[in-house]
């Protein structure tokens, strides 16, 4: 009930603002005003303080302001920041990102911050708080998303995520943000950066790294429940220091911390994602790791990324954490047109503990024109020995094989458990407020050491971005997914599921 609470309190934060700024004449009244002046040969009058900016007014008052202000079109001549590199692939809005895949980073080196002023920061500005921040180049923002999905399961939507409940709302994420982002622009000084998330919700269940408030998820079994853990938790989910050294090459980036994995076309947070579902193969390859990754550019097209970290979703202190290797290299065309990334997100020679994975990626990207882009990710994913983990958290049988009951399935074979997967994004601009992704999906878990069923599936999406402003964002999807050799589905009950989902991202 109070989840339900939570979820209509956030829906009605996320349309008031739009319902405030479309019944606010104020901005429309002042460039009429201005208009009409200049047409008559008037001086027009002096801009006026916006008033998100008034510090007369309260904090709240400096917030809604803030919201009907960005509710207003952008200034189609706002000049661009100066960026040391090609220009950006695609526009974003609509787009969840302008510019071509890189992980570890916030943005490519050389690329300018492109974060929107948000409303929270808007309204802070005035304040001596807002003005150190401001000297100082701290970023503070987030935002709220809740879903709604209809599903054709009852018990589960697993594989599915992260909508992992069916046929309900949920509070998906609450997320709040403090960061400092090096200039990786110029070239004549040192700079230094940090980023650190939070993150509520029910969302925590899929991004909880070991060691890391797992308490929360992993002691605490929920038999009737669509996933264990608590229903809602949270999780301290980014938290690095960067380093950047502009003489390296054409300048190194060293960060250290928790950070996200380095592959994979979709991420953890909403706004970072084409489409609200995520496909299968993301859900269940490692999520964030903890270590030191340096990422160098040598070019315009070439960066090289290498570093360590404490093995998949464990922390170093945690006694299932092992030294792990990473490695990338990102190419991109001259012409702007493609990318390929291949990444070794993780290696090394240990047996399997609590999500240990070897992983190898390669991400290729396509442009068809500043509109229309795809991009394609494929892996393989194995770990070593399933059957002798240790620890509790970890099943030593698959729950679905083929030829045997539900949850009466042999042991992990010793070995490499291998999974294989490719997805597909074919991505559209409708206008600079609406964008379509159609997302395709085979993957071959053997032996079901990933999902839980050893079966090959297959999943098919479509869904849409409108953006109402620059702060809310509105994505409703319809999704249709298959498993083939055994009833994967349903909690082990069905082999096809039909989902149709929307959900609203209010930034702050």
């Amino acid at each position: 009930m109070n989840s339900k609470k939570v979820l209509s309190l956030a829906l009605l934060i996320a349309l008031a603002p739009a319902g405030e700024a479309l019944a606010s004449p104020s901005v429309n009244a002042i460039t009429t005003e201005v208009t009409a002046a200049a047409d008559l040969g008037q001086a027009a009058p002096s801009a006026p303080v916006a008033a998100s900016a008034d510090c007369s007014q309260g904090f709240f008052s400096r917030l809604a302001a803030a919201y009907r202000e960005d509710a207003q079109p952008a200034d189609p001549n706002a000049p661009a920041p100066a960026r040391r590199g090609m220009d950006s692939p695609f526009s974003s809005p609509p787009f969840p990102s302008a510019e071509w895949q890189l992980g570890g980073v916030d943005y490519p080196i050389g690329v300018p911050n492109e974060n929107s002023q948000y409303p929270l920061e808007k309204a802070l500005a005035c304040t001596k708080l807002g003005h150190w921040m401001q000297d100082n180049r701290i970023e503070t923002y987030g935002w709220i998303n809740p879903s709604l999905n209809i599903s054709s399961s009852n018990h589960t939507n697993y594989p599915l995520s992260y909508a992992t409940r069916p046929n309900r709302v949920e509070f998906d994420q609450f997320l709040f943000r403090i960061e400092r982002l090096p200039d990786t622009v110029q070239t004549d000084h040192v700079d230094w950066g940090f980023h650190f998330d939070d993150l509520y919700g029910y969302d925590y269940h899929y991004t909880t790294m070991k060691g890391v408030t797992s308490d929360q998820l992993l002691n605490n079994p929920k038999s009737n429940s669509a996933l264990n853990g608590k229903l809602y938790g949270n999780d301290p989910m980014i938290a690095y220091v960067d380093l950047y050294v502009p003489w390296v090459a054409q300048g190194m980036v060293i960060t250290a911390g928790r950070y996200l994995s380095l592959p994979d076309i979709e991420a953890q947070f909403s706004p970072n994602n084409y489409l609200l579902t995520h496909s299968i193969l993301y859900t269940v390859d490692a999520y964030t790791n903890m270590g030191v990754i340096t990422t160098t550019k040598l070019n315009d097209q070439w960066t090289v990324q290498v570093g360590v970290h404490g093995g998949d979703d464990s922390a170093p202190w945690d006694s299932t954490s092992r030294l792990t290797f990473q490695g990338c290299v990102r190419w991109v065309s001259k012409s702007n047109n493609d990318m390929l990334y291949p990444c070794v997100e993780s290696y090394n020679h240990s047996n399997q503990t609590y999500n240990n994975l070897q992983e190898f990626v390669l991400t290729w990207g396509h442009r068809f024109s500043p509109n229309v882009h795809m991009l394609t990710e494929a892996y393989r994913i194995y770990v070593r020995n399933q059957s002798l983990a240790t620890d509790p958290s970890q099943s030593h049988a698959p729950t679905g094989v083929p030829g045997y009951p539900l949850g009466e399935a042999p042991n992990f074979p010793l070995g490499h458990n291998p999974a294989f997967g490719i997805v597909n994004y074919f991505n559209i601009e409708l206008d600079p407020s609406n964008m379509m992704s159609i997302r395709n999906e085979f993957y071959n878990d053997e032996q079901g050491q990933r999902t839980g069923f050893a079966t090959r599936y297959s999943s098919h999406t479509v869904g849409m971005t409108h953006w109402v402003s620059q702060d809310l964002e509105i994505r409703p999807e319809l999704r249709y997914e298959h498993a083939y050799d055994f009833p994967a589905y349903d909690g082990g009950r069905k082999n096809h599921q039909t989902t149709a989902l929307v959900d609203a991202i209010l930034h702050y």
